[in-house]
């Protein structure tokens, strides 16, 4: 089987998932393809997994000040580059195209009539049983048709329909250096300007603060280490920090769960995905929640407790199985299988 994996490149969570996938497919021996889309060439980082992969420009968001543009977003977009780019994407010697949220990808497998398999954490909004925050029809149209596909995966924390399926989080870190320094934050606020974000953690001069953003080099401002993007970086402060403030994406707060760290979440204003997860994460008593870089609320997360680690699968080999049969409309045992090995009473060990 030969496959073609179109992934959105606007934040890190998809590519984060596209590495784990990678790695899962080339210990199988399926023949992938990868196509990246929503950020410049030289803008991705630790890629070296995907081989010799391909970007196109596609469909990204703008932000300005911790929330979406709508105006320079719209200003921003290239549609006729889109058509041009899905028209001359030749997918004909494929046999499917697994897409993460990916348009260039998903609508060139739906005019070639190739099979498109959609698995993104945006595709289980979808589904009416998922929670939503912030999506009015205009958005929930784009929504169903920014990525088309034939067959949708969502991922997503709790079951809630049985095209659902939990996240794959595979790192494994030594209990030694897992154990939390007390502390010890770790910041992860992309789409706040680096000025404010420096300005709010200055008042907190008894944590250590180490704080990804890329606009940031690496040096160190007193208690708060500036650092540039870096996965293994990333992950290794993440292990043994004792709670984790960020935007709302999915694959960072999975992250932290996974490694049983309390989380201060700032979603994006305006993008209802982060907006959604916020909710969902606040009313599973799994992160507290701030609409701004609120020190009140920082002290008081601060104060709280760690939280308990919780158990989702490491190895998408089931899925990758099931991809490779071809029997996609028959989700449910897949369904059953990956819900079966999730644990949200873990102790604090990862």
């Amino acid at each position: 089987m030969k496959i073609l994996y179109g992934v959105q490149g606007t934040g890190n969570g998809h590519i984060t998932r596209a590495r784990i996938m990678a790695t899962c497919f080339a210990e199988h021996g399926v023949e992938v393809d990868y196509l990246f889309s929503g950020r410049s060439t030289d803008k991705y980082f630790d890629m070296e997994v995907f081989g010799d992969f391909q970007s196109r420009n596609g469909v990204s968001f703008s932000t300005q000040h911790g929330q979406v543009n709508k105006f320079d977003t719209l200003k921003k977009l290239k549609l006729r580059q889109l058509y041009k780019d899905v028209r001359r994407l030749d997918v004909s010697n494929y046999d499917l195209i697994f897409n993460d949220f990916e348009p260039v990808t998903a609508w060139a497998g739906k005019l070639a009539k190739v099979p498109v398999i959609a698995m993104s954490h945006q595709a289980s909004f979808l589904f009416p049983e998922v929670p939503i925050e912030g999506a009015g029809l205009l958005k929930r149209t784009l929504l169903k048709n920014f990525a088309p596909a034939d067959v949708h995966l969502g991922v997503h924390w709790q079951p809630f329909a049985k095209n659902i399926i939990p996240p794959f989080i595979p790192y494994q870190v030594p209990e030694q250096q897992c154990q939390s320094v007390a502390n010890k934050v770790l910041v992860y606020l992309p789409f706040e300007d680096l000025s404010k974000i420096i300005e709010l953690l200055q008042d907190f001069p008894d944590k250590e603060f180490y704080c990804y953003h890329p606009d940031a080099q690496n040096q160190s401002l007193a208690n708060i280490h500036l650092r540039s993007p870096s996965r293994d970086g990333f992950l290794k402060d993440l292990a043994n920090t004792s709670g984790i403030v960020a935007n709302a994406g999915f694959e960072l707060s999975s992250e932290a769960m996974k490694f049983g760290k309390k989380l201060l979440l700032k979603p994006l204003n305006g993008q209802f995905e982060q907006l959604s997860n916020a909710l969902t994460l606040e009313s599973m008593g799994r992160a507290s929640v701030m609409h701004y870089l609120n020190s009140n609320a920082l002290e008081e997360f601060l104060e709280l407790p760690m939280a308990q680690a919780v158990h989702f699968p490491s190895d998408p080999a089931p899925l990758v199985r099931w991809l490779t049969s071809k029997q996609w409309h028959d989700i449910e045992q897949l369904h059953v299988q990956l819900w079966q090995t999730v644990n949200y009473h873990m102790s604090n060990a990862a």
